[in-house]
């Protein structure tokens, strides 16, 4: 506590930018929902426009639904959490082979899940894609 109350007696301890830096921060703070929405809004486009979301979406609901299998979701929800995870065989940020090792996983799991993959678990994921791509 005594270094600060020393310090506050320094003549160049409150520089000329805080006052600055103070409207700054209060702009920031009123701008933060736009900020948010305007963020979350160009989340939803990009991922929208990713080829095989109906697919992520699909192995999702049929995940989630109490009425699968626990082998059928383990299987299904290990190839979310590979599509999820940024650090896998082939990182996601390369263009065109990104997604590739993901979309085979997820293909993979959902080929040999099928016959649990009920006709409500894919209109489920078509709803949500055409939800995110008029957003």
């Amino acid at each position: 506590m005594w270094f600060w109350q020393q310090a506050a007696t320094w003549p160049d301890f409150w520089p000329d930018f805080w006052p600055d830096f103070a409207a700054l921060t209060r702009r920031m703070a009123d701008d933060e929902a736009d900020l948010r929405r305007k963020l979350w809004r160009k989340l939803k486009r990009e991922v929208a426009t990713m080829p095989f979301l109906e697919d992520v979406l699909t192995a999702h609901y049929c995940a989630f639904d109490r009425h699968t299998p626990l082998h059928v979701k383990a299987a299904l929800v290990g190839a979310i959490v590979y599509f999820v995870a940024p650090d896998d065989l082939i990182p996601d940020y390369l263009p065109i082979i990104g997604y590739a090792d993901d979309a085979a996983v997820l293909g993979i799991a959902i080929k040999l899940m099928s016959s649990h993959i009920k006709p409500e678990h894919r209109e489920a994921a078509r709803r949500m894609v055409a939800r995110l791509r008029e957003a």
